[in-house]
């Protein structure tokens, strides 16, 4: 049976390199993205490798939950499914919405890879052994662990409210990996430390993007991110390749792959199970399976 790869947030960046890697290791790559030309770009680029397999693209914009239900349609239809990598992953320096009205970090970091793996689950069942992979940060660490609803407490930090949002998946994550313990689809968080990205480049300068008492000290903390983050986006997709592909990772799940693309310890903040029920309700009311009606 062909093995299958889609990578959201595939036309650049750590998703490409992920997209190239998977491509190589002989899958039949899908990369989503909002951009036509950027596609493009991205399924020529692969397609220049001589995989075994072509590349394609599929244009959404993965911050809407319709686009997003649409889209897990398109790939459900093409039948079974090797490998989802979340990849996708945006910070924001101010507070916005999304077209669902909901904000805009949670919706893109958390619902919308919540929304899809639900959705395409079957596919990768019928594509058993299957992985799912769910691209997570460190920025998880200064996050509040508090979901009682979408935003928490106090003023908007883009910085602390992209983190709360990668915790929110990744405790969903190590949650969903207990749910199909057992089903032939194995479950990993893949962390690609740092790279040199547009969100490092650009956002990360801004000192809006956190809160007042890490302000005073953030051009020393973004200055050493920084350093950390200088390394290519082919390094940074190694974890990600790893946990999509690895023959070490056979019949495993519930792990967390690190920069170095090995297994390391969760972040504590997220294997609380208290933290995966909240975050399990408000991702269900915020997200149904199905397109509530709108007439």
């Amino acid at each position: 049976m062909k093995q299958t790869a889609v990578v959201t947030a595939g036309t650049a960046g750590i998703g490409l390199e992920t997209a190239l890697g998977l491509a190589a290791a002989g899958f039949a790559v899908t990369v989503v993205g909002r951009n036509a030309e950027r596609g493009a770009r991205a399924v020529e680029r692969i397609n220049s490798t001589a995989p075994l397999h072509s590349a394609r693209f599929l244009a959404v914009d993965l911050s809407s939950l319709d686009a997003v239900r649409e889209l897990a349609n398109r790939v459900s239809v093409g039948g079974a499914l090797t490998v989802l990598v979340n990849n996708i992953g945006a910070m924001f320096p101010d507070r916005q919405d999304s077209v669902d009205g909901i904000e805009a970090s949670f919706a893109v970091n958390h619902l919308s890879p919540y929304l899809l793996t639900e959705l395409v689950l079957p596919a990768l069942r019928a594509g058993a052994p299957s992985r799912i992979v769910n691209v997570t940060s460190g920025a998880a660490g200064v996050a509040k662990r508090v979901f009682d609803g979408v935003e928490p407490p106090g003023g908007y930090y883009g910085f602390h409210w992209y983190g709360r949002a990668k915790l929110a998946n990744l405790a969903y994550t190590l949650d969903l990996a207990d749910r199909l313990d057992g089903t032939g689809i194995s479950v990993f968080a893949a962390d690609p430390g740092g790279a040199a990205t547009d969100m490092t480049n650009g956002t990360m300068r801004d000192p809006k993007i956190v809160s007042p008492t890490l302000r005073l000290l953030w051009p020393l903390v973004r200055r050493k991110f920084e350093r950390s983050t200088s390394g290519p986006a082919s390094v940074a997709a190694k974890p990600s390749i790893f946990a999509a592909s690895d023959n070490s990772l056979t019949g495993r799940t519930g792990l967390v792959i690190g920069p170095q693309a090995l297994p390391v310890a969760p972040f504590r903040g997220a294997t609380d199970p208290r933290t995966a029920e909240a975050v399990r309700r408000l991702s269900e009311s915020l997200a149904p399976l199905t397109a509530p009606d709108r007439a």
